[in-house]
């Protein structure tokens, strides 16, 4: 019983003296009935909250995005800074009543925490001092700009004073590394690391970006901190610091000191997109090859290879702005396809409706991009089984990032010959937004929740719970990991699989489904949702503060409640090999299954054999020369996965991958990258 000792302890006032002088019993102190209705807000304080790095009043007054617009936009839709920003949620990241809804319920819980939400969401409303009271209410229109370019061209990496971050880059050291000591040494407390919000801001208002050769009319300073996925990583891992790790448990602090440190590992995890791509293969010398996503690059390696991808143009409109085909496209595009939808109902003077639009439209296309699908049918637990492998092809977990809310499922139907539907899982009903937990569904996500410690302090049962502000402890975690994933090295940043299991190096996820008796064509989805019912129902009713909640719902409610937005499909024909079906006789078509990773270096197929009879894989390079063979017919009728290329013989290239028994064959592509 000791650990709800100590949080009593705390949430009436601090840490005792002695934990032993406590009672040994704490039924007399419950705070909570046995039957809770209303959750106990915790003793919280803006000094719970508190962040090293630039505090309100150390940054100067931030610019505001329309003088940008000046230089940076109204010439060139397609690659100018000003529109594919006002396009994406970084624009609008003050402006999401998803954000407002979450901010109330935060506040109820833990009174003032909404000053953490507000750093990240509107820096210059927080920089310039509005962001007490933490609820929002005080910012301003200019404000609601959210994540300006003025902020993030202001920003400094942190390095301990008298310690040069780049001593390998001559243009930083003699020109913006004196600038930078000189606005470090204004700070209190230097942040250790780039997480959390806790971002530098330097009041000099000389304009910060990656290039040594840019022709502005303004002052600038060339940072080599802007190609990082570092500087990403401020606001795209979240820590509450209100709670410390101490053990494998998260306990509160004492109330009112401030997080004894402001390490991000030793703090309750909210997000962990940058850690995540931080142990991942991508942040690794060349990158991955990627070329989907890399625009004018083929291997991706930072954030913003993949979410300002290098396009080929001007940065200004001005004469002697310079060309490159290295262009960073400020559209910043993640997955959400729903909240600018809301946005522009709720603003239409402040935003420009094109510009989300076409945001929507990259968000699509970046959903498509995010994941492969695999179908194929194979033996498992003595049948025939449909197998679905949903591959991450991200730099993050899939899905990453704000962890309520947001779900990828998979929808199998199967089909009779005459087309009539015999079975489906992950059913969704658009009118409802229902998703029907049928026994075979997957769906991906993460589940924080209240500890059994907590619970009753707060009033709360003990599991998963929307309550992100009071949430300390992870109950499930099945999101599917990157390339280049260890077990170790996840649970280092405290994003390790939860009552679920990835091995080393896998970044897939294999669900089978049973096979209808009628079935003869299955058809999988992959979809993803921004927006749950469940969630967005729960801002709604416990919101006992504002009508931030209601709005939100009201805006779901008109907007197509949060569609689902298809990732990918395929469609498979469950072939039969012989006419009369019995348990005996099914068996899988010859086949195939796409490489993984892809490209990579242990690649893997997997293939379907129908029966035991001779069968060879051949690896054909591009010039169409056999440069590899096995025998695959020993291993027998089922479904088998197959290394290419044990050895590691081959050199990095595209090749064909030919699976052959007697006059059958069938192919599939592979790229090793060594």
């Amino acid at each position: 019983m000791r650990p709800i000792v100590i949080l009593i302890a705390l949430f009436m006032g601090g840490l005792p003296a002695s934990v032993d002088a406590m009672p040994a019993s704490v039924d007399a102190m419950q705070l909570a009935p046995s039957h809770p209705a209303t959750v106990v807000p915790v003793p919280t304080t803006i000094s719970d909250f508190f962040l090293p790095g630039s505090q309100p009043g150390q940054s100067g007054t931030l610019e505001f995005p329309s003088k940008c617009d000046n230089c940076h936009g109204g010439y060139n839709l397609a690659v100018e800074p000003a529109y594919n920003w006002r396009g994406s949620m970084m624009a609008q990241a003050a402006r999401d009543p998803l954000f407002y809804a979450c901010l109330a319920i935060a506040n109820q819980d833990a009174p003032q925490s909404g000053d953490l939400c507000i750093r990240c969401h509107t820096p210059k409303g927080w920089l310039e001092g509005r962001s007490e009271p933490t609820d929002g209410s005080a910012l301003t229109a200019q404000d609601r700009e959210g994540v300006t370019c003025d902020f993030c061209h202001k920003m400094v990496r942190p390095a301990p004073l008298g310690t040069n971050p780049y001593p390998g880059d001559a243009d930083y050291t003699a020109g913006t590394y004196t600038q930078d000591q000189s606005y470090l040494a204004t700070l209190g407390l230097i942040p250790g690391t780039t997480a959390n919000g806790m971002y530098i801001a330097d009041g000099n208002n000389a304009k910060r970006g990656p290039f040594t050769d840019a022709n502005a009319t303004h002052q600038m300073l060339y940072s080599p901190f802007h190609r990082e996925a570092d500087l990403c990583g401020t606001c795209h891992d979240v820590s509450n610091p209100a709670y410390t790790k101490t053990g494998s448990a998260y306990v509160p602090n004492a109330f009112g000191a401030g997080a004894p440190s402001f390490d991000p590992y030793m703090m309750f995890p909210i997000e962990r997109t940058y850690s995540e791509w931080k142990m991942s293969a991508y942040n690794q010398p060349g990158g991955v090859y990627a070329p989907q996503f890399g625009g004018n690059k083929t291997f991706v390696s930072t954030c913003q290879d993949c979410h300002m991808k290098d396009v080929s143009g001007v940065a200004c409109n001005k004469a002697g702005g310079v060309f490159r085909n290295d262009l960073p496209l400020h559209d910043m595009t993640g997955g959400n396809t729903f909240i600018p939808l809301l946005v522009q109902s709720l603003y239409p003077s402040e935003v420009d409706a094109a510009a989300l639009s076409a945001g929507i439209q990259r968000a699509q296309a970046m959903l498509e991009k995010a994941a492969s699908l695999d179908v194929a049918v194979a033996w498992k637990d003595g049948t025939y089984k449909l197998l679905a492998s949903v591959i991450n092809e991200t730099g993050h977990k899939l899905p990453s990032g704000y962890p309520e809310g947001r779900r990828i499922w998979l929808n199998v139907k199967m089909f009779d010959p005459a087309g009539a539907l015999v079975y489906e899982s992950g059913a969704y009903d658009p009118a409802t937004a229902v998703l029907n937990h049928d026994p075979d569904i997957k769906v991906y996500e993460i589940k924080p929740g209240i500890s059994a410690d907590l619970a009753p302090v707060v009033n709360l049962a003990a599991g998963p719970s929307f309550h992100f502000a009071i949430n300390n402890q992870i109950y499930s975690d099945n999101r599917i990991p990157p390339r280049g994933f260890r077990n170790s090295t996840f649970a280092a940043i405290q994003s390790p699989p939860i009552a679920y299991s990835y091995a080393d190096g896998q970044h897939w996820d294999d669900t089978y489904y049973p096979i209808h008796p009628d079935a003869a064509r299955a058809e999988v989805t992959l979809y993803y949702q921004t927006l749950s019912r469940e969630y967005v129902e729960f801002l709604r009713d416990e919101n006992r503060t504002n009508t931030a909640g209601q709005v939100l719902y009201d805006g779901w409610a008109a907007n197509g409640k949060s569609p689902p937005v298809a990732m990918a499909t395929k469609t498979k024909l469950i072939d039969l090999v012989t006419a009369v079906e019995s348990p005996g006789d099914r068996a899988p078509a010859l086949a195939v299954g796409a490489a993984r990773p892809n490209p990579g270096d242990h690649v893997s197929v997997t293939i379907s054999l129908p029966n035991a009879a001779p069968a060879v894989l051949d690896l054909i390079d591009v010039q169409g020369r056999l440069v590899l063979s096995r025998d695959v017919g020993s291993m027998g009728a089922g479904t088998h996965r197959v290394a290419l290329d044990p050895g590691r013989r081959l050199p990095s290239g595209v090749y064909v991958v030919r699976l052959t028994q007697g006059t059958r064959f069938v192919t599939a592509k592979a790229v090793l990258a060594r």
